[in-house]
């Protein structure tokens, strides 16, 4: 799993350095798509089929589960590092996550997250300042 915090520059051409820590991670290709929270999620290749099944499993039917779908899949573009280990990040992908010339590389579990460096200071203030409920950490042991 990719872990770490990095900040990187976004060029003129809107491609990212993916930090030598992540590169493996991602090197079969990836996919970037939108993600919670004004950020961009990156996923290996592998770990994004899975998140294809998911979707596909919602239900058609509901309004919500379709929203969703639409937000999350449309804006999904495959990519692969270049030979300076840079990611193109697509101009509509830019604009949503504010992406200008500073940039946050973040390790989640099965992704990375690319976030504008003021909006990644307000998340992880927010989760400071109000933790996440209980019941969600029920399990967690640190």
């Amino acid at each position: 799993m990719p872990y770490g915090e990095y900040p990187y520059s976004i060029d003129d051409k809107g491609r990212v350095v993916i930090p030598p820590s992540f590169r493996e991670f991602v090197e079969d290709g990836m996919i970037l798509t939108r993600g919670m929270e004004g950020c961009l999620y990156i996923f290996p290749l592998s770990s994004w089929r899975r998140v294809e099944e998911q979707l596909e499993g919602l239900p058609l039917t509901d309004r919500d589960s379709r929203a969703f779908v639409r937000f999350f899949y449309s804006g999904a573009n495959k990519a692969r590092l270049d030979n300076q280990s840079r990611v193109s990040v697509p101009q509509t992908l830019r604009t949503f996550a504010a992406l200008e010339s500073e940039v946050i590389v973040a390790g989640a579990p099965n992704r990375l997250e690319l976030w504008n460096p003021q909006r990644w200071d307000e998340a992880i203030l927010a989760v400071q300042d109000d933790p996440p409920r209980p019941e969600l950490l029920a399990n967690f042991t640190p």
